[in-house]
């Protein structure tokens, strides 16, 4: 029981925290510090987000896993679910964005690298609202019911 409430509930909060970040905190600190110590702030929550994000699709996963093969045995369908895609998806826009683009940011607001810091920016902002659809489509469904 406890499981099944976390596994609907985890995903609304997800989204919630994604949406607080990217949309109030960021857009809040570039309003009103410097542009560099903006974002060497916003560098920071959205470093503390990748790792709840890596957190709650470990979780999010084991939860769905167990559900999908409770569901498979009783014969209501397969151990790969959407949800888990979901789950899934949201994963690798995670590692993709924090642990790739990121580093390749830091870099170009450096002066090196083969792509600019706006192009990299951009890719990142997407990865994230790519993200955010997951999570918030994740949410929905789970609070669909079973």
């Amino acid at each position: 029981m406890l499981a099944e409430r976390a596994r609907r509930s985890l995903p609304g909060l997800w989204a919630g925290l994604m949406l607080a970040i990217g949309f109030v905190a960021a857009p809040t600190l570039f309003a009103l510090l410097d542009r560099a110590a903006a974002g060497r702030v916003a560098s920071r929550l959205f470093a503390i987000e990748a790792t709840a994000s890596i957190v709650l699709c470990v979780v999010l996963a084991l939860l769905e896993r167990g559900r999908a093969a409770r569901g498979a045995a009783a014969g209501e369908g397969s151990r790969v679910t959407a949800e888990l895609m979901l789950v899934l998806g949201a994963l690798f826009c995670t590692v993709l964005g924090h642990h790739a683009i990121q580093p390749m940011m830091d870099a170009a607001r450096a002066g090196q690298g083969a792509f600019s810091f706006g192009v990299l920016h951009g890719v990142s902002s997407a990865l994230y609202a790519v993200k955010l659809l997951l999570v918030a489509t994740l949410a929905w469904r789970a609070s669909a019911g079973p």
